[in-house]
């Protein structure tokens, strides 16, 4: 069995998989993390390979070393099921890597545009050559929220809300229409630029503020926090030993 682990920089997602067949997952914030992956490798005792994709700080080498399991730390140099055609592949963030791998799994050999809402935003493209080209990286709802906030003297922390009005007729109204309406716009300005050079383009939304987002998006598939599992684990089984 696999463990695969994807640990982000609030939240961590975890999954068993059997071969492909995902069999156990789980998502908490990530000062659970040691407790939740202690009762899965004692619930789950056959699991013998583990990936880890870590964007954090976080440090599980004293978790594991203690364990009879063969660990694996994502790195771009892995097999992937894709090609990287990137001018930093060494500074590619390893949630970017795991969920190129789920919509290349998962939808092979077609023009995949994915979009992980979280923290920052990603936004990245495949071929259908499975080809890996990189995209676009900003802040996500919460920061554009808090930066209004933390670098001016007079704009209140809002609230995220779905509820934007263009012209924003109050601050509160303004606020809402620049980050909501700016995520959303800036979305449907990268899909509008690669749907007019690729024909039948797939576009994926994923990430903690995917489900929020695609109340004013209309995006065509609305993956959910499996999807980057899935991914870790295609990798997991193209690279253990």
């Amino acid at each position: 069995m696999n463990l695969v682990l994807d640990i982000g920089n609030n939240y961590f997602k975890l999954g068993i998989f059997d071969n492909s067949k995902l069999i156990h997952n789980i998502s908490n914030e990530n000062n659970e993390i040691e407790n939740e992956i202690l009762k899965v490798i004692s619930n789950y005792k056959l699991v013998s390979h583990v990936l880890i994709s870590n964007v954090s700080s976080y440090n599980l080498n004293s978790l594991f070393e203690k364990k009879d399991l063969k660990i694996y730390d994502l790195k771009y140099t892995f097999n992937l099921p894709f090609t990287i055609s990137y001018k930093t592949p060494q500074t590619l963030g390893n949630d970017r890597i795991a969920l190129a791998a789920a919509a290349t799994v998962l939808y092979p050999n077609s023009n995949n545009i994915i979009i992980d809402a979280g923290t920052c935003i990603t936004i990245d493209f495949l071929n259908d050559k499975n080809i890996f080209f990189g995209g676009s990286i900003s802040p996500g709802i919460q920061m554009r929220y808090q930066s209004l906030n933390s670098q001016t003297a007079k704009l209140p922390l809002l609230n995220k809300s779905s509820e934007i009005h263009f012209p924003g007729n109050s601050t509160e109204n303004s606020i809402h229409s620049g980050v909501i309406g700016g995520i959303c716009h800036e979305i449907m300005g990268f899909v509008k630029q690669i749907n007019s050079d690729y024909k039948e383009v797939n576009v994926i939304l994923t990430g903690g503020d995917a489900k929020f987002l695609s109340k004013t998006l209309k995006i065509t598939i609305f993956a959910n926090q499996i999807f980057i599992l899935e991914g870790l684990n295609s990798i997991l089984n193209l690279n253990k030993q």
